[in-house]
């Protein structure tokens, strides 16, 4: 019996077009460590990343970007601001556009990151949804539960979720 993982399944082969934002009061798209891996990560897998950007902690300039930007994209993955912090506020600024959560991500990601960090997993809000038949994901600011956050549950996932929401081209195999 083939195990899980081995198994053919719809829309592995999907590329999809996604847009990646840092939110971040400090970085810029130099000292950008986490937004690059999440693009190498996506490209790597064979999406296409065709907006970044890295913008304030700001509810208002998220939300807005996220908006405009998602029109033209399958989909945006947001690191940083999803802690408890007075300028955390990743979460506030995308819940408004899901019109469905994907509870099972923030539950899984912070059952691997405790593995990983210990208590201090439960501080992070990360977060994954659907908005407008599109995927939106909002991150950590941290490299390492970005690469923890892409490479256990959202690569292995974008394609089959792509398929689900109708939007990855059809019979686009390489």
């Amino acid at each position: 019996m083939m195990a899980v993982k081995e198994h053919p399944r719809h829309g592995a082969h999907a590329h999809l077009k996604l847009g990646v934002i840092t939110a971040s009061d400090t970085r810029d798209a130099a000292s950008d460590e986490s937004g690059r891996l999440i693009k190498e990560l996506l490209e790597g897998a064979g999406h296409r990343v065709t907006h970044y950007e890295v913008l304030p902690d700001s509810p208002e300039r998220i939300t807005e970007a996220v908006r405009q930007h998602l029109r033209d994209l399958d989909g945006v993955i947001v690191n940083g601001g999803t802690g408890i912090a007075a300028r955390d506020s990743t979460i506030e600024a995308l819940r408004p556009l899901l019109d469905k959560e994907l509870e099972g991500f923030g539950e899984l990601f912070r059952a691997l990151s405790y593995q990983e960090i210990g208590s201090a997993a439960f501080l992070s809000r990360a977060m994954a949804g659907i908005g407008g038949g599109k995927i939106i994901v909002a991150l950590p600011g941290s490299p390492n539960a970005c690469r923890l956050a892409m490479e256990k549950l959202l690569l292995p996932e974008l394609g089959h979720m792509a398929h689900l929401l109708g939007l990855a081209p059809r019979g686009h195999h390489h």
